[in-house]
């Protein structure tokens, strides 16, 4: 069982920046790939960006390639996602979420493809 555990979220102008961070319980955090998706008022979740195990490898919807970085620090159980550039569109909850069934190099970019995820992180941008 993994307890993730968001942070980071707030009110910012269009244009500027938020560090998202998702802070994992137990020893093997390592072993899971993590992801970010958001949901906004009204709309479906929506993937965002995923990392894999070891953090070689990393995947984006296109709306924010390019603004948004995703990485993680195994020795401090926690992932991040740095996000610029904002705009009001990036409006949502931010969740993060992991999986122990991705293989190494694998960044799960589907809701069903996670087993575990944290309660969301509210990010508003205002225009």
């Amino acid at each position: 069982q993994v307890q993730l555990v968001e942070s980071g979220g707030g009110l910012v102008q269009a244009g500027g920046s938020l560090r998202l961070s998702c802070a994992a319980s137990g020893r093997t955090f390592g072993s899971y790939a993590m992801g970010w998706f958001r949901q906004a008022p009204g709309k479906g979740r929506e993937f965002v960006a995923a990392i894999s195990r070891s953090g070689s490898s990393t995947s984006y919807v296109d709306s924010v390639k390019g603004r948004f970085t995703i990485s993680r620090d195994n020795a401090k159980n926690t992932v991040y996602l740095q996000t610029n550039s904002l705009k009001p569109e990036d409006t949502a909850v931010y969740y993060c979420a992991a999986t122990v069934r991705a293989s190494s190099y694998t960044t799960p970019r589907t809701g069903p493809g996670y087993d575990y995820w944290g309660q969301g992180t509210q990010v508003t941008v205002s225009s």
